[in-house]
């Protein structure tokens, strides 16, 4: 047999071929396998107008890619380096390069939820996001009364009390203050443009609807009374009796927690109204969609008074002799 002689052309093409298979696998096997398991999660920020470099080296020192160099050329290659999303982002090291590269393109954010509960003040919502590690209470609330960024939320009132909707709320890590507040009033926006007034809550403005609506809220256990507590509070108002509600003698000093002592009453407050006849100066808090709907539209009642039962609804009266009755009833 006659030994067999290569020609140095195809040798060359070999070559090509096996670097060209040498580097689609070290291409493709670090794009399919992640470097881990999952155990190592790291928190990576992405400020808008950061290069695909910097980006890189954080993620390879997070410990959630091998490589920055790969992780680089990958991102141009797929044209997406232009596309990179800025935010707050959670990547783990069983997460592969594409899907975090995915995960950046489309602006997948890492969120923190935060919900309001109904009824709530701006200084419980301001506790409450102290306590999750989110703002400073002080922060907050000064947002929350800071005039130019009211302005800009089409706020004309001292502070945006009432007009934080009580819902569940995505935050983005770094968010700022002025941000979720604008979240909570965009939603107070949409929800209140939905409602219709009844012919009774026409002649209040809006301000004095959602002030309304949070004492309310306040007062309410379940909603099938609010309309019924709305009733009471629309009749006094209409003959200039004083609302004397529980929960407005005690804002601004401590959160309603259902009782009221004769301190209280008589502490000189322009929201207490046991001291003030009409509706305070602004809400007491921020009340849900019930709420807001029962001020627009009270039940037709002719009911002046109304007494806590032991069972979280209350006893409706007419007159002073049958809410006194009631009080001997249920509270003695």
């Amino acid at each position: 047999m006659f030994p067999v002689t290569l020609s140095p052309k195809i040798i060359s093409v070999n070559a090509v071929r096996i670097f060209l298979f040498l580097f689609l696998l070290w291409y493709l096997v670090p794009f399919f396998v992640p470097p881990g398991q999952g155990s190592v999660v790291s928190e990576i920020s992405f400020p808008a107008g950061s290069g695909i470099r910097k980006l890189a080296n954080e993620l390879k020192a997070g410990g959630v890619i091998r490589s920055s160099w790969h992780f680089v050329l990958m991102t141009r290659l797929r044209g997406d380096a232009h596309r990179l999303k800025a935010g707050e982002y959670r990547f783990s090291d069983g997460m592969t390069p594409d899907k975090i590269l995915r995960k950046i393109v489309s602006g997948d954010v890492d969120y923190r939820k935060f919900t309001l509960p109904e009824g709530y003040s701006m200084y419980q919502a301001a506790e409450l996001l102290e306590q999750k590690g989110y703002f400073k209470r002080v922060a907050f609330l000064e947002k929350c009364r800071d005039k130019t960024a009211l302005a800009r939320l089409g706020l004309k009132e001292a502070s945006a009390e009432g007009y934080l909707y009580p819902a569940t709320y995505n935050l983005s890590r770094g968010g700022s203050e002025e941000q979720l507040l604008e979240q909570m009033v965009g939603q107070f926006n949409k929800a209140y443009a939905g409602m219709q007034e009844g012919e009774s809550a026409r002649q209040f403005t809006r301000h004095e609807i959602i002030t309304l609506a949070s004492i309310i809220e306040k007062e309410a256990v379940s909603a099938e009374e609010k309309p019924l507590i709305s009733s009471v509070f629309h009749n006094r108002l209409r003959i200039g009796m004083p609302l004397q509600s529980d929960p407005t003698a005690v804002y601004g000093v401590r959160a309603f927690t259902g009782k009221v002592s004769k301190a209280d009453i008589q502490r000189p407050s322009p929201y207490n109204t046991y001291l003030n006849k009409g509706l305070p100066p602004g809400p007491i808090g921020n009340p849900g969609r019930d709420a807001v709907h029962a001020a627009m539209n009270p039940a037709e009642t002719d009911y002046l008074y109304f007494v806590a039962r032991q069972d979280g609804t209350h006893q409706f009266s007419r007159n002073l002799e049958e809410h006194n009755q009631a009080v001997t009833r249920f509270l003695k």
